[in-house]
């Protein structure tokens, strides 16, 4: 039998010869032990996303929960703010009130006093006209005699009284 080697033949041995030099200096056992720290490595980046996710859904509730608070603690100020504002107008409204009920009586008063005054005021000149109207009268009714008479006797009583 007359070996031919042809090119086919050689690139077989050079074939097993590559496996056996690949076999021999381990590369399955390094290409599956860089696998696995690939693997390793992806398997920790998605826990540390699980994390990182979880973490994030927590500062994403706890915002919103404070959101919720602020909210309703501005509620509740505004709330206070209208209660006070009605406060404060109601009793501005009271003392308009009180402040018009006090001009009107300090009014009624002074138009009472002054009614007074214009009575009293009229009273005194009727009865200064009445007293004029009167000594006009006297003076006419009598004569210096009478008028005589009468001033003797006021004399009279005056020094009576005055011993």
């Amino acid at each position: 039998m007359n070996m031919q080697f042809d090119a086919t033949f050689f690139a077989f041995v050079g074939l097993v010869l590559f496996l056996a030099l690949v076999v021999y200096l381990k590369v399955p056992g390094m290409m599956a032990k860089s696998l696995d720290a690939r693997a390793d490595k992806i398997r920790d980046e998605l826990a540390e996303a699980k994390r990182l996710r979880e973490e994030a859904q927590h500062v994403l509730a706890e915002y919103q929960r404070k959101r919720k608070e602020a909210e309703a603690e501005a509620a509740s100020i505004v709330a206070a703010a209208e209660r006070e504002a009605a406060m404060l107008t109601a009793e501005a409204k009271q003392k308009t009130e009180e402040f018009v009920a006090r001009r009107n009586a300090l009014s009624e008063q002074k138009i009472k006093q002054a009614e007074t005054e214009a009575v009293n005021a009229v009273r005194s000149a009727a009865v200064d006209l009445a007293i004029a109207a009167a000594e006009a009268v006297l003076a006419k009714k009598t004569d210096a005699a009478v008028q005589d008479n009468l001033f003797k006797g006021a004399v009279g009583e005056v020094k009576a009284r005055l011993n």
